[in-house]
């Protein structure tokens, strides 16, 4: 596998690793009980998410025509960086985090899948349109997040500073993206990075 095959099927390759993640949830879920387990299924359910959004190329397509002003405010390798690193390898640490250090730090990812639902669904109102990753937001991430949020926020061990530090890392993680894309549009010339 290259690194160009892999810039145009990484999100292909999510679908069929969110199918194994989901696939091994009965087993999971006697080991790590329903809060972990709803910490755990947040990396499948984003994956699933991440189909929607950047099947051919849509979001980034979109992203640069709407919110770039027709200029490569995202390029490709960018978007796989901000997905398989900000998206995939977040998880997992908080994942781990959660499950060998403390449940709190997975609220990580399920801020990642809220804040993220919010985005898009804000986007759509403000812009009156869709936007790719608008319906698995509101149909996956959305309930799902809600769900999580509420059985994690339950636990006697979960102060509110557990969902401070988390929703502010999530929204650092968001606006390193903005600081990025402001970077790049202010640029004089958008070449690759």
């Amino acid at each position: 596998m290259t690194w160009d095959w892999f810039k145009i099927n990484w999100m292909y390759a999510a679908l069929v690793a969110s199918l194994l993640l989901f696939a091994l949830v009965p087993l999971l879920y006697e080991q790590f009980g329903l809060p972990l387990l709803l910490v755990y299924i947040q990396l499948p359910i984003y994956m699933l998410h991440q189909l929607e959004e950047h099947h051919q190329d849509r979001f980034r397509l979109w992203f640069n025509e709407v919110l770039g002003g027709g200029r490569e405010a995202l390029s490709t390798s960018a978007v796989v960086f901000i997905n398989v690193v900000g998206v995939w390898i977040v998880n997992l640490l908080a994942l781990y985090l959660a499950h060998f250090a403390s449940i709190g730090y997975g609220l990580i990812a399920v801020y990642l899948t809220l804040v993220n639902a919010v985005v898009h669904i804000a986007g759509a109102i403000i812009q009156r349109r869709y936007n790719p990753g608008l319906l698995t937001a509101i149909a996956l991430f959305l309930p799902v997040g809600i769900w999580a949020l509420r059985v994690i926020s339950l636990l006697p061990n979960v102060p509110l500073v557990d969902h401070a530090a988390a929703l502010g890392l999530v929204v650092l993680l968001h606006g390193a993206i903005v600081f990025y894309v402001k970077v790049r549009i202010a640029a004089p010339s958008l070449g690759n990075p």
